[in-house]
């Protein structure tokens, strides 16, 4: 599957990175590159629930593709979020059904920094893109 520009550059950064620490820090400015989300669309409808930490999403489906605006109220979560965005991005349904959420952020050399609340967190935020994909 082709990744979207944005994924190959997540992925040459974070696969030159030294180390846990440069990690640490890439992911937080990821986080603060994500577009700042009105507060109109940080309403309950867009609340992904099953995350411990707050975690909006707003899905637009342009020619075929789907974009995705999220934001998050802790920091980690936000680079975390921004990087499963640069992910998926760009993607048709279809393709969106066929990510793999733990094997990306295995190629990040994230995985292991991942809790399981995290994990379960980000999966959440998955499974939500790909309900409203199918709508």
């Amino acid at each position: 599957m082709n990744l979207p520009a944005d994924a190959v550059t997540a992925l040459d950064t974070f696969q030159a990175a030294a180390g846990w620490e440069q990690r640490a820090r890439l992911l937080m400015q990821w986080g603060d590159r994500l577009p700042a989300m009105s507060d109109v669309d940080k309403v309950d409808a867009n609340r992904v629930h099953g995350c411990e930490s707050q975690v909006w999403l707003v899905a637009a489906l342009q020619d075929g593709l789907w974009q995705f605006t999220a934001s998050s109220d802790a920091r980690m979560i936000r680079g975390l979020v921004a990087l499963l965005l640069a992910r998926v991005n760009g993607l048709s349904a279809v393709e969106l059904q066929a990510v793999d959420l733990p094997g990306w952020f295995d190629q990040l050399g994230l995985s292991r920094q991942l809790s399981p609340s995290r994990s379960n967190g980000l999966n959440a935020v998955l499974q939500r893109m790909r309900s409203l994909s199918d709508a």
